[in-house]
C-alpha cells in the first residue's frame, strides 16, 4: 500500500467484484470518501486519475451486474457482442465525484427486433442501477437507456453520417459530443471501428469543420472590458462564479477542437495539451496551467451529502473568491480563455469568407 493507503489495486477489485447494486453503491461511498481525504493533498492530475479509475470501475461492474439480471429476469445472456460506452467528462477522464451519466452502447452486427429488445431492456436496467450507484441521469438524455444512443455498429454509422452531413446546430452538438467518446466494457473492437468511422468523416470536410468552429466559439463572458472577473449577479448563487461554464468548458472546447483539426485521438483534455504541444503551437503558453486550475476549482466547489453520494452546482462561492491567490489565478486563466476565443473567432471568420 502508498504512504497516502491508496491501494489501486485492492480499491479497483472490491468495486468490479460488488456482488449486487447495493454492494456496489456501498464500495463507491467508501471509495470516494478516501478519496476526498487525497483531495488536495496529492497533485490534481494524479487525484482526477484515482477519482476516474474508481468511475471507470464502477461501470465496469454496473455492466456486469446488468448482464445478470437480464438472465435472472428470464432474458438470457446478450445475444451478441457489444460495448459499453462513455461521452462527456467520462470520456476525457475528468469526471467529478458527481458527475452524472453520459454513456451509450455499440451493438454487433445488423439490427434485430429481438436484438433491439433485448439491449433496449438492459439499456433500462443498466441506467437505473449507475442512477442508484450515484449518477443522475444525464439531462441531455445522453444515456445507454435512450435509443439515440443505443445501436448497433450500421445504425451508429449511419446516424454518424447524418450528423455530419447537417450543418445546424443540433446534429453538430451531438457529433461534438462523440468526440469525447471512450470505451469502458464489452466488446474494444467495435468501438475501434466506431472510432475510425468517426475520425474519417472529418477528412476533407471544410464545411463540417466550420460548423464545429461555429459550435465550439459560443462563449459565456466572464471578464468584463477592464478584465475584471464577473460573477453571477442573481438567485442562488449571486457573487460566485461559475467554473464549469465559465473557465473549464471554454477550455475544454478549445482543445477538443485544435486536436480535432489535426486528427489526434486523445480523449482527456491534458493528454490532447500534450499532444498538440509535441507537434503544433495554435495555443499560447499556460494553457495547461489554466486548465490544472480549472480543474482545482471545479473539484473544489461547495458540495452537499445525501445517503453518502455527493452533488455540486459547479459554482465558486463568493467567500472562496476573496481569496487572493485564487482570484488571481483565475484571472489569469480567463485571459487566456478569451485569447483561445478570439483566435477560433478569426479562424471562423476565414473559414466563412472561404466558403461564401
Amino acid at each position: 500500500m502508498e504512504s497516502d493507503d491508496w491501494d489501486y489495486k485492492a480499491i479497483y477489485t472490491s468495486i468490479v467484484t460488488s456482488g449486487s447494486p447495493q454492494e456496489l453503491k456501498t464500495r463507491r461511498v467508501a471509495c470516494q470518501s478516501n478519496l476526498l481525504k487525497q483531495l488536495n493533498v496529492i497533485p490534481i492530475e494524479e487525484w482526477m486519475l484515482r477519482v476516474n479509475a474508481m468511475h471507470d470501475a464502477i461501470a465496469e461492474a454496473a455492466v456486469a451486474l446488468s448482464e445478470a439480471q437480464m438472465i435472472e429476469a428470464g432474458h438470457g445472456p446478450p445475444p451478441c457482442a457489444y460495448s459499453f460506452i462513455v461521452f462527456g467528462s467520462a470520456g476525457r477522464k475528468e469526471t467529478t465525484l458527481w458527475s452524472d451519466q453520459d454513456n451509450g452502447l455499440i451493438i454487433e452486427g445488423e439490427p434485430e427486433e429481438a436484438k433491439e429488445k433485448y439491449f433496449e431492456e438492459f439499456g433500462i436496467r443498466l441506467s437505473l442501477l449507475l442512477a442508484d450507484s450515484g449518477y443522475e441521469k444525464c439531462e441531455g438524455k445522453v444515456m445507454v437507456s435512450e435509443p439515440l444512443w443505443r445501436k448497433t455498429l450500421i445504425e451508429w454509422k449511419e446516424q454518424l453520417t447524418g450528423w455530419r452531413t447537417q450543418f445546424e446546430w443540433e446534429p453538430i452538438r451531438y457529433l461534438i459530443i462523440c468526440s469525447d467518446m471512450r470505451h469502458i466494457a464489452g466488446d474494444r473492437s467495435l468501438s475501434e471501428q466506431w472510432l475510425d468511422f468517426y475520425h474519417e468523416g472529418f477528412v476533407d470536410n471544410p464545411k463540417l469543420w466550420t460548423a464545429v468552429l461555429r459550435n465550439t466559439v459560443r462563449h459565456k463572458a466572464t471578464l468584463n472590458l477592464l478584465g475584471q472577473v464577473l460573477t453571477e449577479r442573481f438567485g442562488d448563487h449571486a457573487g460566485g462564479f461559475d467554473v464549469k461554464y465559465g473557465l473549464y468548458i471554454p477550455l475544454v472546447n478549445g482543445v477538443r477542437y485544435f486536436s480535432l483539426q489535426h486528427g489526434i485521438r486523445e480523449t482527456s483534455t491534458l493528454e490532447r495539451l500534450e499532444a498538440l504541444s509535441k507537434e503544433f503551437n495554435h495555443l499560447p503558453e499556460g494553457v495547461r496551467s489554466a486548465f490544472l486550475t480549472a480543474l482545482k476549482m471545479r473539484v473544489n466547489t461547495p458540495y452537499s451529502v445525501q445517503d453518502g453520494l455527493l452533488s455540486s452546482s459547479d459554482f465558486a462561492s463568493e467567500n472562496e473568491l476573496r481569496n487572493r491567490r485564487l482570484m488571481s489565478e483565475l484571472r489569469d486563466s480567463l485571459l487566456l480563455v478569451r485569447r483561445i476565443h478570439r483566435v477560433l473567432q478569426r479562424q471562423l471568420r476565414s473559414a466563412e469568407r472561404r466558403q461564401l
